[in-house]
């Protein structure tokens, strides 16, 4: 069995999902192809996993490093899982543009990775490298399954289910941790007699049931809330549940930013009252780079560096597939009329099932109203982004733009457009010529 990793120079996060397998004996003697395009983070990486690999794994698992597009197609042939979690244009300088150009028009963003105008470019600029990973794969490996990492989730994972040939199904961290950090947050106990159903789409997935011994919690939360007060650093989701009904699984930072209601130059007090944290995302990204000086040492000089099997799905489900034992987990997956009210070209997020036969989303039925309605509107700028990326015609960028829910409610049309101009200049090295 052979997995292969793009985008292994992220050190950390590798040490996560392929220490979760090296840990585990049905996927302890694969071969590990470790790819990416900077020698210096892959080489930090192959020395991490070979000191766990040592310590772990008795040595079991094969391990070979792969740096460049010279090299994808040695990296990706005769893989049976291919695990991606790149980064196009990194911090600098692809994060910086997208946050310091809109705000020279006055908008302001959060996080930026999944919708709006930061969302829109960082999935243009990645659309082109999944479709030279598809190209080889389909040439090398086209059995094999493509488990993707990377965000805008539902956007790069829809482009790969309806335009591909390629098995894709998109992780995301935010279903399995959702009602833990909910009830945590709260002062209250999770325990694995807890119970819930979450679907929709990533980063807007509802928290739809949550029940412990067949009663519902939602009314002991509420009253929870009332006792602790709102946590700090969840009052847009919080908001959310109040007007909408039901608890979103991604953080308030991210949904802050995908919709119109919360970051508004006409009432900038929300920002202080509701405790969303501007240009997050640029600030997160300084902090893990120091992070990274400190504790490289740390993971690549360790010679006695060992691991504990994390929650990240991805060694559970290729485990599953391996075993045929079936394991659930919520995945990014088409919408073949698994939640009704929503577009059938939709990525949504579900419960899903795997085993030998691969993945297997589940049915959900009609979401609340107001739930598919909140997604509808993410769902349009994601569709119209693929549709973009397929004409290569500025319009259809601007018309994913134009239909962002936050942007729309704060730029007129023609400063969007003049600000998708600006975008596609500083971002042509990674997406070349729109007509």
């Amino acid at each position: 069995m052979k997995i292969t990793f793009l985008g292994a120079g992220s050190t950390v996060f590798v040490r996560n999902v392929l220490g979760d397998c090296l840990v585990t004996p049905a996927l302890c003697e694969a071969e590990y192809a470790l790819y990416d395009i900077d020698a210096e983070r892959l080489d930090d990486s192959y020395q991490m996993l070979m000191s766990l690999n040592r310590n772990s794994n008795d040595s079991k698992a094969k391990l070979t490093t792969y740096i460049g597009l010279d090299q994808l197609e040695d990296a990706l042939r005769g893989a049976d899982f291919v695990i991606c979690a790149i980064q196009v244009g990194g911090y600098e300088p692809a994060t910086v543009r997208d946050f310091e150009i809109p705000k020279k028009y006055g908008l302001k963003q959060t996080i930026g990775d999944t919708l709006g105008v930061a969302g829109v470019f960082r999935a243009l600029r990645t659309l082109p490298v999944f479709d030279q990973f598809a190209d080889a794969m389909e040439k090398v490996c086209p059995d094999a399954w493509f488990i993707n990492y990377v965000n805008p989730m539902a956007i790069l994972t829809g482009y790969m289910q309806r335009y591909r040939k390629i098995k894709t199904v998109g992780l995301c961290h935010s279903v399995q941790v959702c009602v833990p950090h909910l009830l945590e947050s709260l002062q209250m106990e999770y325990d694995d007699q807890i119970q819930w159903k979450i679907a929709g789409i990533n980063h807007m997935a509802w928290l739809l049931e949550v029940t412990k011994d067949g009663k519902d919690l939602y009314p002991e939360i509420l009253a929870k809330e009332k006792e602790v007060g709102t946590p700090e650093k969840d009052k847009v989701r919080f908001d959310m549940m109040h007007r909408f009904g039901y608890y979103v699984t991604e953080s308030s930072e991210h949904n802050a930013e995908y919709h119109p209601y919360y970051i508004k130059d006409k009432y900038p007090e929300l920002i202080d009252e509701l405790n969303i944290p501007l240009d997050e995302y640029p600030r997160r990204c300084i902090n893990q780079i120091e992070d990274w000086k400190k504790t490289r040492a740390e993971l690549t000089e360790n010679h006695d560096l060992t691991h504990d099997r994390s929650n990240e799905y991805c060694s559970y489900i290729i485990e599953a597939m391996v075993t045929n034992k079936p394991y659930k987990f919520g995945g990014n997956v088409m919408n073949t009329g698994l939640i009704p009210n929503l577009p059938q070209k939709a990525c949504v997020e579900v419960p899903c099932i795997a085993d030998a036969s691969g993945v297997a989303p589940t049915y959900v039925g009609e979401l609340p109203e107001i739930c598919a309605a909140l997604n509808r509107t993410n769902i349009n700028v994601q569709l119209l982004t693929i549709e973009a990326y397929l004409s290569k015609e500025k319009r259809d960028i601007y018309r994913a733009c134009q239909l962002d829910p936050h942007t729309v409610s704060e730029l007129s049309l023609d400063d969007i457009e003049a600000l998708c101009d600006e975008m596609l200049e500083a971002h042509r090295e990674f997406l070349g010529e729109y007509k």
